[in-house]
């Protein structure tokens, strides 16, 4: 029984001895490195949001919900329930007749684990909507969306009105 106990405490304190090693060498990095590893991480999810985006919205391939989503995917535009496959059924009917486009994506920047997008919307009657996308990434999969709608106006009082 003493040699039951003896293994298993020696196999704790090694356990926290790992523990704190890979604390020390966290805490070791420099600010820069720290940054440069948050850094390449947001640039890792623009990415990733940015492919998801074109695949689903400009080639309308349903796959992608597949690949980027999380199934617990939340959802805030009130208009789509939670969960991908909701996402998956509001897309099929958003796309019917559609053919693919290429998105016209503005601006795109990300921030730890949130991506921001900018896009021009072109409409089947010629206006334009200028709509702000957020998303959420964990883990390689998209697990939370935001977005705004605006509508362009024809007319503006400067020759720079939404992009």
């Amino acid at each position: 029984m003493k040699k039951v106990i003896l293994s298993i405490v020696v196999l704790i304190l090694g356990m926290i001895s790992s523990c704190e090693k890979k604390k020390n060498e966290t805490e070791n990095k420099t600010s820069t490195e720290r940054f440069e590893t948050i850094n390449n991480s947001a640039e890792n999810n623009k990415k990733l949001v940015l492919d998801f985006y074109q695949k689903l919205f400009g080639d309308k391939d349903l796959s992608a919900i597949d690949k980027y989503v999380a199934e617990d995917y939340i959802q805030h535009n009130p208009t789509v329930a939670d969960g991908a496959e909701a996402l998956k059924k509001e897309a099929e009917i958003w796309f019917k007749g559609q053919g693919k486009t290429s998105i016209d994506v503005q601006h795109a920047a990300a921030e730890g684990d949130l991506v921001f997008l900018h896009i021009k919307n072109s409409n089947p009657d010629g206006t334009l909507t200028s709509t702000i996308d957020i998303f959420k990434v964990i883990n390689g999969k998209i697990v939370e969306h935001w977005d705004v709608h605006q509508n362009v106006p024809k007319e503006s009082k400067n020759q720079h009105p939404m992009f």
